[in-house]
């Protein structure tokens, strides 16, 4: 059992997740850190956080393609630890499902299994744990939800909408039920990492994208992981929102 705060981020490995967990470790707390094909970035990630911060990070492989299987496993980290105070849903998976070419459920299903299921199924599995944090805040849970699961659909992605819509719903029921021992927030970027490849990974979409921005620049990781830390830490009165994190693209 460790005296210092743990917090879990899934898809903690790479890019938005990196930047969550580096934050927070920054900030004093051990990690757990999930991944699903990227063991050596989190393998590399964690030694980094401990040589500079002095806190534990471990790393697991966990498939958010099965809820239940991915919720059993971050409960089994999380009794190792023997508490837990912060819960990040960072991982996402994110492609376009257009109508005009025929959704299938399979595709969908993947999508709504990361997106939606594995965050319910793991949110439910660490309930006692987050409610029992010694926090002076409590507990926290923070979903990285998307702006356009907030009533400005993208015409090619409605799986995916339907599937943020879905976690943000989550957010809000776990804003209920978690409190008053434990707090449920998300946050809604715009862009705050572009695709590494496919939709959107091109520099022409994304000036597209940024037209419609009016601070016309995307956000960073870093934005987002220090909105991460602010919530779970510092601002323990909010609960049950939802902060977007978009430049003002919600105004455009």
């Amino acid at each position: 059992m460790t005296d210092r705060a743990v917090a879990l981020i899934t898809g903690g490995a790479k890019r938005v997740g990196a930047a969550i967990a580096t934050e927070l470790a920054s900030r004093g707390l051990d990690l757990v850190l999930t991944y699903n094909t990227s063991e050596n970035e989190a393998e590399t990630l964690a030694g980094k956080l401990a040589r500079e911060h002095g806190v534990r990070a471990t790393p697991i492989a966990c498939d958010l393609t099965d809820p239940d299987a991915a919720a059993q496993a971050c409960l089994d980290i999380a009794r190792e630890s023997g508490r837990l105070d912060v819960l990040v849903h960072n991982a996402s998976a994110y492609f376009p499902t257009p109508l005009d070419d025929g959704v299938r459920w399979s595709a969908a299903r993947d999508l709504y299994a990361v997106n939606a299921g594995s965050p319910l199924c793991i949110s439910a599995a660490l309930a006692p744990l987050l409610q029992a944090s010694r926090l002076a805040g409590g507990g926290s849970v923070i979903a990285m939800a998307d702006i356009h699961a907030m009533g400005r659909p993208r015409q090619d992605f409605a799986a995916y909408g339907m599937s943020k819509a879905a976690l943000i719903d989550l957010v809000r029921t776990l804003a209920r039920v978690l409190a008053p021992q434990a707090r449920a927030n998300a946050i809604a970027p715009g862009v705050v990492a572009w695709p590494e490849s496919g939709y959107e990974s091109d520099e022409a979409s994304q000036e597209a994208y940024l037209s419609r921005v009016p601070l016309r620049r995307a956000g960073t990781p870093e934005d987002a992981a220090r909105l991460v830390a602010s919530l779970a830490l510092d601002h323990t009165y909010i609960n049950g929102e939802v902060i977007r994190l978009d430049g003002g693209r919600w105004l455009a």
